[in-house]
């Protein structure tokens, strides 16, 4: 029985200990502190693609309790408080993800920084990627629009949903499947399967300004309200980041939120209270930034041409 073994070399450990010291200098250097916020946390992210780990802990007799999917909310709250710009190195946990590409407990750096423009947000991560891969990789912006126009041969903006349904289908998404889903489940389908491998073969590839209907907690593009102000970085087809130009408006995020749990009760879905912490930040007021979240150990599989990221892992979940 070998599964007491680390999956990950020792020299990819070594590796490992080297890029997060990279990225504590990285901050330092740019005068962004670090914080820690709660794994444990009070309630749940909304969005309808990811899903939250619930704690059983005995002796809690209060409300449920959830394993964070991103130290976004904490952070915010942060922010509200005055902290200035901040930084994490943490460990998340999304439920029902495994693959290539995917283990339930990863690491993730979050940052956010004040006054930043999208622009300038994606200029850093560039940086910082740079650093984690020891690689001058060069630059490609791209809006989102433009990406699934070249890689998939329709407008995300203008196709008919019968038109997003005949592209997923024939992406193997079965009839009855592609008649139930959204137009955005749709369209994440065919991005994942399509336009995201394609991103990034020789260059950091942002794609940028997503459908207004998925900006999550970004702003709307003033310019183009059928816009998102909202970035996803690729290298060679994988995704490693995804940021926005943050919202501060509580009474708009609560309007989202609210969307958001009618969709997972029409889907059979969890639905769980608000964070009602975040909304009183939100209430109290958020200054203007850009945040964004980068996956690590991606980064990390890519500076060591792994095939899985367990090849990064000390031990991933199976042998936790």
């Amino acid at each position: 029985m070998n599964t007491w073994r680390p999956t990950a070399s020792l020299a990819t450990l070594q590796r490992r200990a080297a890029a997060l010291q990279t990225t504590r200098e990285f901050f330092g250097a740019r005068r962004v502190l670090e914080v820690e916020t709660p794994i444990m946390i009070n309630a749940p992210v909304s969005d309808l693609n990811i899903g939250s780990v619930k704690v059983q802990m005995p002796g809690h007799g209060g409300p449920p309790l959830f394993l964070h999917t991103s130290p976004e909310y904490a952070m915010k709250r942060l922010l509200a408080a005055g902290a200035g710009d901040i930084y994490q190195v943490c460990h998340v946990f999304r439920g029902a993800e495994r693959g290539r590409q995917h283990n339930p407990e990863f690491t993730m750096v979050e940052w956010y920084r004040l006054g930043f423009s999208l622009d300038q947000l994606m200029r850093e991560v560039a940086d910082l990627v740079r650093a984690l891969l020891a690689q001058d990789l060069p630059v490609e912006l791209v809006s989102y629009r433009d990406a699934v126009r070249r890689h998939a041969d329709l407008d995300p903006l203008d196709a008919g949903i019968e038109e997003l349904q005949r592209a997923a289908l024939a992406l193997g998404l079965d009839a009855r499947q592609a008649r139930e889903a959204g137009r955005d489940e749709l369209l994440d389908l065919i991005v994942g399967a399509k336009v995201g491998p394609a991103l990034g073969a020789t260059t950091l590839t942002f794609m940028h300004r997503y459908p207004a209907s998925q900006a999550a907690l970004a702003r709307l593009d003033p310019g183009e309200p059928r816009l998102a102000l909202r970035f996803e970085l690729y290298h060679r087809g994988i995704e490693l980041a995804n940021g926005y130009h943050e919202l501060s408006d509580a009474a708009e995020q609560r309007r989202r939120f609210a969307a958001d749990q009618q969709s997972r009760a029409s889907r059979g879905l969890p639905v769980a209270p608000l964070d009602q912490r975040l909304l009183a930040a939100l209430d109290a007021g958020l200054p203007d930034c850009a945040g964004v979240a980068l996956g690590f150990d991606r980064v990390l599989m890519l500076a060591q041409d792994a095939a899985s990221i367990d090849d990064v892992l000390a031990f991933p979940t199976e042998r936790a």
